[in-house]
């Protein structure tokens, strides 16, 4: 029998991207995000309901997530879904937890209300650049200061502004709605 693993998500980071770097140079970023679903009841009163997700990005996408996020920024995210198991070293218990890793994302805002100025402009992660390479023994939280090289700096996608004199021309965007 085949199988499907596909999660599309959108909401807002709960927390600061958590960046580190395995001993071999590969970035992780932990990200928590808060999904919301409103509805009405049967009386007609709205309810409201947060869900929590945990996501791990790996490579580039995780250095452009801990580069250009922030907590509370909103987020689209394609990913799959992983179940982690261990035991608890105190308790010694079984332990678990449902997570996703990503395999896809983008920017929902402009993020101009960023401190430092200048918003991001990727509107979709790079997928094939290299990541950065940190010294070999790095497995602590990065601060990661330094920006992009200049072949993996975010393309800036300008629109002409519309026209009065017939419809808006097409975006050459790739969103699928």
């Amino acid at each position: 029998m085949s199988s499907f693993n596909k999660v599309i998500l959108m909401g807002n980071l709960t927390r600061d991207p958590e960046l580190r770097y395995t001993p071999s140079g590969t970035a992780i970023a932990k990200i928590g995000m808060a999904v919301n679903r409103k509805w009405r009841n049967e009386a007609g009163e709205l309810q409201e309901e947060v869900t929590f997700i945990d996501v791990d990005a790996f490579g580039k996408r995780a250095e452009t997530i801990g580069q250009y996020l922030k907590k509370g920024r909103p987020i689209f995210v394609e990913g799959r879904l992983r179940f982690d198991q261990w035991e608890d070293k105190q308790t010694g218990q079984k332990r678990g937890r449902l997570g996703v890793i990503l395999e896809n994302f983008q920017f929902l805002d402009s993020g101009q209300s960023r401190e430092g100025g200048s918003p991001p402009s990727p509107r979709r992660a790079a997928a094939d650049a290299e990541p950065q390479r940190p010294p070999q023994n790095q497995l602590s939280p990065s601060k990661h200061p330094q920006s992009l090289p200049p072949s993996a700096e975010p393309q800036r996608f300008h629109q002409p502004p519309p026209t009065d004199n017939g419809p808006p021309p097409e975006e050459d965007d790739d969103v699928p709605f």
